[in-house]
């Protein structure tokens, strides 16, 4: 019988704990989820848009895999060595095997002058506002203090940011952003969001669906300048090009044709443009911008010339960045643990019992789903490795939970989580809406104490 540690219960720690505990070949596998946080479900919980309901309604399927008898959850449980986590080392003591499963925390900078002046934030650190992420800035976000607002990035991220400031606060009334973020939104003076890519419109990272969104705010209008799109060599033919960034180009090519319809807010979409500074003495006031042409290689080239956005919210969305965990090997030039099929490489050769899957092995790519064949991957490994993983000897279930329990948090077990769970729709109840998020860790740990 094998005991495994899933360190991560995002998309890609359940699917690997599923994916264990439902496979036929080595009997009696069971597997405990660890996480830092008391909740599961990764950026399903704390990353998918409050107004995509149905991407976050993922949330029952990975709930019915982490009700399966084989696997415990143990939320609160933070790992990497320092005095309040469990170290890699023990965590090998207590397991047959631990799977790492932490995703990509951060975010990547852009490297630029003024890019840490005051109004200049990531989009993760927006996003985790109205997710109500417990580590999410403190203060939150003076919506109220802009008028215009830059986006710099073409993803889907940077979409859902463009999307969620677009909105009037009435159209999320009925999800589950908290009551800080809502109320700041409902105060929000922006009526200018710049959606912004350094490349053109054929090379840009969101989908169609998340695209077209944008066109369907009864507030708020998109607007593509057609001379500055066309400078993509697919803009006036996207026929060659894969369906997807086909459909991409036609969409932006439909909003460039459109009259301006006078609503209230508008959201930019604007190409060609390098950050290269943001301007402000004690405030981000502005990003300066450099033109850029194909290069006629994918690529493209600075053209000399600049130009000024006003802004007075900056929301950089470049990419998510792996964080390294203190006792594993990490490539930083990457951002990823070193591997082979996901077993983890120490000095190049695969150390007995430590595995990775999802970002943290391939980096930020791919969607949600991605994850299932990249779990199936690695535990393909683990299962390789079975016979020489049972020859280790780790303390009994007993032990290995009072271990967690000595790490320096008492750790939040699947009724603490349910009790979360109710208590957010108490709250809601009590609002005078849905099930609304606590957003703080003291909300949430009384909650899941309650509960447990």
């Amino acid at each position: 019988m094998l005991r495994i540690a899933v360190v991560g219960s995002g998309p890609s720690g359940v699917y690997t704990a599923q994916a264990l505990v439902q496979q036929r070949d080595v009997p009696g596998v069971t597997v405990d989820v660890l996480d830092r946080l008391p909740c599961p479900y990764g950026l399903v919980r704390y990353g998918v848009a409050p107004d995509h309901e149905k991407i976050k309604s993922l949330q029952n399927s990975l709930r019915a895999a982490m009700e399966h008898p084989g696997i415990r959850f143990f939320g609160n449980v933070p790992v990497g060595d320092g005095p309040r986590g469990l170290a890699p080392r023990r965590l090998l003591e207590l397991y047959h095997a631990v799977v790492y499963c932490v995703g990509a925390a951060t975010d990547r900078r852009l490297g630029i002058p003024g890019e840490d002046l005051p109004g200049s934030f990531s989009a993760t650190e927006f996003v985790s506002w109205y997710s109500a992420h417990p580590d999410a800035l403190p203060g939150g976000f003076a919506l109220g203090d802009a008028r215009s607002a830059v986006v710099i990035g073409v993803g889907n991220v940077a979409v859902d940011v463009a999307r969620v400031l677009g909105r009037g606060a009435d159209e999320l009334h009925h999800t589950d952003v908290p009551d800080a973020a809502l109320g700041a939104l409902a105060e929000s003076r922006v009526t200018d969001i710049h959606m912004v890519g350094r490349r053109g419109p054929s090379q840009a990272k969101f989908t169609t669906k998340e695209l077209r969104e944008l066109g369907t705010l009864p507030g708020a209008e998109t607007l593509v300048r057609a001379g500055e799109a066309a400078l993509d060599p697919a803009w006036a033919d996207p026929g060659g090009l894969p369906a997807a960034g086909r459909r991409n180009v036609e969409v932006l090519r439909d909003w460039a044709e459109r009259p301006p319809a006078g609503r209230p807010r508008r959201i930019h979409l604007r190409f060609f443009l390098r950050p290269v500074a943001l301007l402000g003495d004690g405030a981000v006031r502005a990003v300066r911008f450099e033109r850029t042409v194909p290069d006629g290689r994918g690529g493209i080239a600075g053209t000399g010339e600049f130009e000024d956005v006003e802004a007075q919210l900056v929301l950089r969305s470049v990419g998510y960045r792996g964080v390294p965990i203190a006792g594993l090997p990490f490539d930083g030039e990457l951002g990823t643990v070193p591997h082979a099929e996901g077993r983890v490489l120490r000095d190049g050769v695969p150390s007995p019992g430590e595995y990775v899957a999802g970002w943290i092995k391939r980096g930020p790519t791919g969607v949600i789903g991605t994850n299932r064949s990249c779990a199936k991957e690695t535990v393909a490994s683990l299962l390789a490795d079975a016979g020489a993983l049972a020859g280790r000897s780790p303390v009994t279930a007993e032990e290995a939970q009072a271990a967690l329990r000595a790490a320096g948090r008492q750790p939040v077990e699947w009724p603490g989580w349910l009790g979360i769970e109710a208590a957010e729709a108490a709250l809601g109840r009590r609002l005078g809406r849905g099930p609304v998020k606590i957003p703080d860790w003291a909300g949430l740990l009384s909650a899941a104490r309650a509960g447990g």
